[in-house]
């Protein structure tokens, strides 16, 4: 989907990215109203996909991407001070699907979709995309937490050496958002 096409699925998507992120290693108590403004902006950009996947008519999940000259400034400065052009960079910016639906092949038709989708875009020449740090003895990590880096480098992306963004969020049960840092992971197309 693009542009206005995304606008009618907004509480849909907010929904999902509340349920996902909830779990390790977010942990985020989302906000639906905050959900719904963030996915605007993939409506209001020229250059922006959702790629979504449905089970007969409900969504299930959803993949997002747009330049990264269309997303925060903050974000855009992360990638000017490691030495990127933003106007190079198509940002990935989450990848969110039911368990259920996991380990079916949906997360790689995601990236396919995506990475197609920003090689049409004029100028750029690489996909980025941020994963959260989180410390491997951080006590609300569960005992069963895998690690997406296998599936991510399978991808042929690779973690960018001091390229870390930082974004704030409620966690769960807070009452004040926390700045997390992420790593940033690129692929060139």
């Amino acid at each position: 989907m693009q542009g206005a096409a995304i606008l009618p699925h907004l509480a849909t998507l907010a929904t999902l990215r509340m349920e996902v992120f909830r779990a390790w290693p977010y942990l985020y108590e989302g906000d639906l109203r905050y959900e719904q403004e963030y996915l605007a902006t993939y409506a209001a950009s020229a250059g922006a996909a959702v790629v979504v996947a449905r089970e007969d008519d409900t969504i299930v999940g959803a993949s997002t991407c747009l330049p990264l000259t269309d997303e925060s400034a903050s974000m855009q400065g992360s990638f000017r001070t490691a030495g990127f052009d933003p106007a190079r960079v198509c940002y990935f910016g989450e990848s969110v699907l039911r368990p259920a639906f996991r380990g079916q092949g949906t997360g790689v038709a995601f990236f396919a979709a995506r990475e197609a989708h920003a090689r049409s875009l004029p100028g750029v020449t690489m996909a980025a995309f941020c994963a959260v740090i989180r410390s491997a003895d951080d006590p609300r990590r569960p005992a069963d937490a895998g690690t997406l880096e296998p599936f991510w480098h399978h991808r042929g992306f690779a973690p960018q050496p001091g390229l870390i963004c930082t974004m704030a969020w409620r966690e769960i049960g807070g009452t004040q958002e926390v700045e997390n840092r992420l790593q940033v992971w690129l692929k060139s197309l």
